[in-house]
């Protein structure tokens, strides 16, 4: 059984590229997609997928906020993928549970082993 993935970052664009991207290398499902932090939220309750794809910069209730919410729950395993690239935002995500911290713009060649990855 493949391992499943909710896909959550305000740019509807980059959504849709992200779905492909996962569909296409095909050893992820791509359980759903949201545009908000609350959204995600209520997906990982629905959905229960073994990661959560998050961006941390979303209006509403942003990436930490949603860290902060699924804080020490074993699923999903949160891999953050952002443009904020300062050492104090990345490690605030780490202390809140993100297993991986991915920058957006450095490519998307390796993203499905990087989300693999994060499993183990």
């Amino acid at each position: 059984m493949r391992p499943t993935v909710v896909i959550a970052d305000d740019q509807s664009d980059l959504r849709h590229l992200l779905r492909l991207l996962l569909e296409r290398d095909g050893r992820l499902v791509v359980a759903g997609d949201a545009a908000d932090g609350r959204l995600a939220l209520e997906m990982v309750e629905e959905l229960d997928p073994d990661l959560l794809l998050l961006d941390l910069g979303m209006p509403g209730m942003d990436g930490l906020e949603v860290l902060a919410a699924l804080a020490g729950r074993a699923r999903p395993r949160t891999v953050v993928l952002t443009g904020f690239t300062d050492d104090a935002t990345i490690e605030e995500a780490r202390q809140l549970g993100a297993v991986r911290c991915l920058v957006k713009g450095a490519g998307f060649g390796g993203l499905a082993d990087a989300l693999l990855d994060a499993l183990d």
